[in-house]
């Protein structure tokens, strides 16, 4: 978690053509017991969204599920919040 920033990363994917305003936010939040869990919110710009959260005893597979998430997201066209 040393290589990580700290805080939710928060990714848009804007199509005008398509008319597609979709925002998809990842974030790691420690557990009780010593491990972590990633939730995730999603959903149209503008709406509350869904979210899900994924427990895991060890924190470097909250690590390594929140890396492959992003990754997957960032496939299929989706950016960093701040840039459009």
């Amino acid at each position: 978690m040393q290589n990580r920033k700290v805080g939710p990363l928060h990714l848009r994917r804007i199509d005008p053509t398509q008319n597609m305003r979709r925002f998809y936010t990842l974030s790691l939040q420690p557990t009780l017991f010593g491990g972590a869990s990633v939730i995730r919110n999603w959903g149209r710009i503008g709406t509350a969204g869904q979210s899900m959260m994924q427990t895991f005893d060890q924190i470097e597979d909250a690590i390594n599920a929140l890396d492959c998430l992003d990754r997957s997201k960032r496939r299929k066209g989706y950016c960093d919040g701040s840039s459009e």
